[in-house]
C-alpha cells in the first residue's frame, strides 16, 4: 500500500512476528531503496530473455538468459547452435519438436522444461516460453521469449508427486493389510498373514516380529526378515522394560528409533543380536483391544531414518487392525478348541487290537473355519471273534452335529455289541436318530469282518462303499446297495439296508472313509475318488505310513475345509504263501440282482488283470453257474475268480453252494428253455469240474489267457 507521499507504515510486513533466519546477502550491490531495473529484477529470479531474429538465424540472449544457461558473454556468439555446448542433444531436439509443432499448428506461443549441463557437470533444469511473431501474411519472422531456471520448481514438483505416492502407497497398504487380515480366522492365521511372502513390506518394514502377552510373560510368536536365530531367553522374557516389546506392552506406549546403534545402546540386552537385526530404524508398538494389552509388534527397516509423523500415525493404525485380528483370533480359536475337545472326547479313546488283522484310524477336524463336523469312526469287538468296522457323519458343521455323533456312535455301537446283523444295526440306528428330535440325519457304513474266513457283511446307509486293495495292488470299489442316510429312513418309512457280501483275502486292505477325504471345492466326488484309488494303489510300507500319506496327501496339502475319518483295515497273508489276485463275491438266493453285481464286479476285476477277450467267456460261465446254483439249491451262491500263475496264466472261477446234489449235464432238445448251462460252460472254458466242499460242492472252471493279455500283476 502506496500514497503521493510514500508507503504506508500501515501497510503488511512478512517479517513482523516471525522467526527470520538470518544468512549471508548473494546479490550484493543492491542497497535498501535503489531503484532496479526490469532485466534486474528478472536476473534475481534466475530469469532472462531472448530475441531469436529467424530471417537472420541470430538470437540475442541478456545477461540472466547467459547466466541461466551458464555461459560468459564470450562463450556465445549469438548463434542458437552454439547453446549445444550447454544444453545437450537430446534436450534441444524435444525443444525444437514444441517449436516446429507450433509453426505447422498454427500457434503464437511454445515452451518447454530441458536440462542444462553447467560448466563443473552438475545438471541444471530450466524452462523456455516464447511468443511467435508474424508479418502481414502470417509468416513467423521473430520469436521473444523468457528462459528461467526450474530445479527448484521442479524439486517441489517432484516432491509433491513423492508425497502423493507415498500416500497412496500407504492406503494401497493399510487396504492389503485390512483384506488379509480381515480373512485370517485363527492366531496361526494371523501370523501366516505377517510372515508370509509380502507380510512384512505390508507395513513398509523389511523385518517384523510380533509377541502375546501371557500374563506378566512375554513370547514372541513370529519372526520374519531376520538373518539368524534369535536365542530362547529373548523369546520368551518377563513383561518388563528391558527388552522393547516387552516394554511397549508393558508400559503401552510406542517407541520409535533410528537406528540399531540406538536401539542396543537403550536395551542391552539385544547386543548379542547385532548381526541378526537390520541396521536401520525400528519401531515397537503395542497391541491394545478394547483396552487390554494383548502383545507388541516390532518393525525393522534396513535404512536409518527419523521417523515422519504421518509414518508414525501409520504404524499405530496398522498396529490397531493387527491387535483387533488378534483379539478376534483368540476367542476363534479358544472357541475352535472346545468345540474339537468336544468332538474328540466323543470319538473312541483308543483303537482295540483285532485277532487275524490290523486297523488304523485317522480323524482331523476340518482345517479351516470355526465349526466342527460330526465325522467319526469306531472299531467294535464283536461275538464270535469277528470285529465291526464303522465310519459315518452326521449333518452339518457345529457343536450340535458334534453332540449328535456322540450319541448316534454311542448307540450303533451298542446295537453291534449285541451281535445284531448289520442291516438290523442300521435300522436301529435310523430310529434312535429320528427319535431324537434332531432335524440332522446322519450317513454311515457298518461293517461285519470275521477276518479268519475273511467274510465282510456290509450295510450302507447313504455313505460312501469300501475300497479294497489286493495283494497285487489292484483296487476295486465293489458294488454295495444301500438305503437312505441314518434318520432320514426312518421319516420316509424305508427303514431298509441291504446287506452285501464281500471277502477280504488275505494280503489285501480295507479303506473306509468319509467325504472329507475325496471331496474338494469346486471339483467333482469323481475326481477325488479317482486320487484316492490312485493314492491307495501306490500304497506305503506299513498300515500306520498308509494312513498318514493318505491323510497328508489328500486332505492336509489341499487344505479341505470339511472334516475327515479315515479306517484301514488290514489281513494279513499266510505265512510263506504268495498274494494271488482273488476276488470273492457271494449271491443271496433271492436276490435278483446279485447276478447282475456279480457281472459288473467280474468285468471291472478282468479289466484290472488284462484279461482281454477272456472277459466275456468269464462272465458267461459266471452267469451260467449262478443261476444254475439259484435255481436248484436252496442257499445262495459263492463265486471266486482268481489269476492262477504259471505258464499259461489262467484265470480261475468257481461258484459255490450248500447242496450236496451232484450237477448232471443234460442234453436238451431244440425247444428247451434251459438245462444248456453246463453245455455252454464246457463249450466256453478250457477245463471245468465239480468238486465237494464240506456242507456244500463247487463247480469250478478255468480259462487260458492268450500270451501278452495279462501283463505283469500290478497296479492296474
Amino acid at each position: 500500500m502506496t500514497s503521493k507521499d510514500g508507503p504506508s507504515r500501515d501497510g503488511y510486513d512478512p517479517r513482523a512476528h516471525r522467526d527470520v533466519r538470518r544468512v549471508p546477502e548473494r546479490c550484493a550491490g543492491v542497497s535498501h531503496h535503489e531503484p532496479i531495473g526490469l532485466r534486474r529484477r528478472l536476473a534475481l529470479n534466475r530469469m532472462g530473455t531472448f530475441d531469436w531474429d529467424l530471417d537472420r538465424g541470430f538470437m540475442d540472449l541478456d545477461a540472466g538468459a547467459l547466466e541461466v544457461f551458464d555461459l560468459r558473454p564470450d562463450e556465445y556468439d549469438g548463434a542458437p547452435l552454439s547453446l549445444i555446448a550447454r544444453v545437450p542433444a537430446e534436450e534441444g531436439m524435444r525443444l525444437d519438436e514444441a517449436l516446429a509443432q507450433a509453426l505447422q499448428e498454427g500457434g503464437s506461443s511454445y515452451g518447454g522444461y530441458f536440462r542444462v549441463q553447467c560448466r563443473d557437470g552438475t545438471p541444471r533444469w530450466a524452462h523456455s516460453q516464447g511468443r511467435i511473431l508474424r508479418d502481414g501474411d502470417g509468416l513467423p519472422y521473430r520469436i521473444i521469449g523468457i528462459v528461467r531456471e526450474a530445479s527448484g520448481e521442479l524439486a517441489d514438483s517432484a516432491l509433491l508427486r513423492s508425497l502423493q505416492q507415498e500416500r497412496q502407497r500407504q492406503t494401497v497398504m493399510v487396504q492389503q493389510t485390512t483384506a488379509e487380515l480381515s480373512r485370517a480366522l485363527s492366531v496361526a492365521d494371523v501370523t501366516r498373514v505377517l510372515t508370509g511372502t509380502g507380510g512384512a513390506r505390508r507395513f513398509g518394514a523389511d523385518a517384523l516380529v510380533l509377541g502375546l502377552t501371557a500374563g506378566d510373560r512375554f513370547e514372541v510368536i513370529a519372526v520374519t526378515g531376520m538373518t539368524g536365530e534369535v536365542p530362547e531367553d529373548l523369546n520368551i522374557s518377563a513383561l518388563d522394560d528391558t527388552l522393547p516389546l516387552s516394554e511397549a506392552a508393558f508400559s503401552r506406549r510406542p517407541a520409535f528409533l533410528s537406528t540399531r546403534g540406538e536401539l542396543i545402546a537403550r536395551y542391552p540386552r539385544l547386543r548379542p543380536l547385532t548381526e541378526v537385526l537390520p541396521p536401520g530404524s525400528s519401531s515397537f508398538l503395542p497391541l491394545v483391544a478394547q483396552d487390554t494389552v494383548i502383545g507388541a509388534l516390532g518393525l525393522f527397516n534396513t535404512e536409518p531414518a527419523m521417523q515422519s509423523t504421518e509414518a508414525k500415525n501409520l504404524a499405530l493404525a496398522l498396529a490397531g487392525v493387527v491387535a483387533q485380528s488378534l483379539q478376534r483370533a483368540t476367542l476363534f480359536d479358544q472357541e475352535r478348541e472346545f468345540a474339537t475337545g468336544l468332538q474328540e472326547a466323543m470319538l473312541p479313546r483308543r483303537v482295540p487290537e483285532i485277532s487275524g488283522g490290523e486297523v488304523t484310524v485317522r480323524y482331523h477336524p476340518a482345517s479351516v473355519g470355526r465349526d466342527v463336523g460330526g465325522d467319526w469312526y469306531d472299531v467294535i469287538p464283536l461275538p464270535q471273534g469277528r470285529t465291526g468296522l464303522v465310519v459315518g457323519d452326521v449333518q452339518g458343521h457345529d457343536t450340535h452335529a458334534a453332540a449328535v455323533m456322540g450319541q448316534l456312535r454311542i448307540a450303533l455301537r451298542a446295537y453291534a455289541t449285541e451281535g445284531h446283523s448289520p442291516e438290523t444295526v442300521l435300522v436301529r440306528a435310523s430310529r434312535f436318530l429320528a427319535e431324537l428330535e434332531t432335524e440332522r440325519f446322519a450317513t454311515c457304513t457298518y461293517i461285519q469282518a470275521d477276518l479268519e474266513s475273511g467274510a465282510l457283511h456290509v450295510a450302507r446307509a447313504g455313505h460312501l462303499g469300501p475300497l479294497i486293495c489286493d495283494g497285487a495292488r489292484h483296487v476295486d470299489w465293489p458294488e454295495v446297495r444301500g438305503g437312505l442316510p441314518l434318520g432320514a429312513a426312518t421319516d420316509f418309512g424305508h427303514n431298509q439296508f441291504p446287506e452285501t457280501q464281500l471277502f477280504l483275502e488275505p494280503g489285501s486292505t480295507l479303506l473306509l472313509c468319509t467325504d472329507g477325504l475325496v471331496e474338494q471345492p469346486g471339483r467333482d466326488i469323481a475326481t477325488g475318488i479317482e486320487a484316492l484309488s490312485a493314492a491307495f494303489r501306490s500304497g506305503a510300507d506299513g498300515l500306520e505310513a498308509l494312513a498318514d500319506r493318505l491323510a497328508e496327501q489328500l486332505w492336509a496339502v489341499p487344505g479341505s475345509d470339511d472334516d475327515m475319518a479315515l479306517l484301514l483295515l488290514h489281513r494279513p497273508p499266510g505265512p510263506g504263501t504268495a498274494a494271488i489276485p482273488r476276488l470273492r463275491l457271494h449271491v443271496h438266493q433271492a436276490d435278483p440282482s446279485g447276478a447282475a453285481e456279480v457281472r459288473s464286479a467280474l468285468r471291472r476285476t478282468l479289466d484290472q488283470w488284462r484279461a482281454g477277450e477272456v472277459t466275456h467267456n468269464v462272465e458267461v460261465a459266471a452267469s451260467e453257474l449262478i443261476a444254475n446254483a439259484l435255481t436248484h439249491t436252496e442257499s445262495g451262491a459263492l463265486v471266486s475268480v482268481e489269476l492262477v500263475p504259471g505258464a499259461p496264466r489262467r484265470i480261475r472261477l468257481e461258484v459255490e453252494d450248500r447242496s450236496s446234489s451232484w450237477p448232471r449235464r443234460r442234453s436238451p432238445g431244440e425247444t428247451a428253455t434251459s438245462g444248456r448251462g453246463l453245455l455252454l460252460v464246457e463249450a466256453l472254458a478250457d477245463r471245468w469240474g465239480a468238486e465237494p466242499r464240506g456242507s456244500g460242492k463247487a463247480l469250478w472252471c478255468e480259462f487260458a489267457v492268450p500270451e501278452g493279455a495279462v501283463g505283469t500283476v500290478g497296479p492296474g
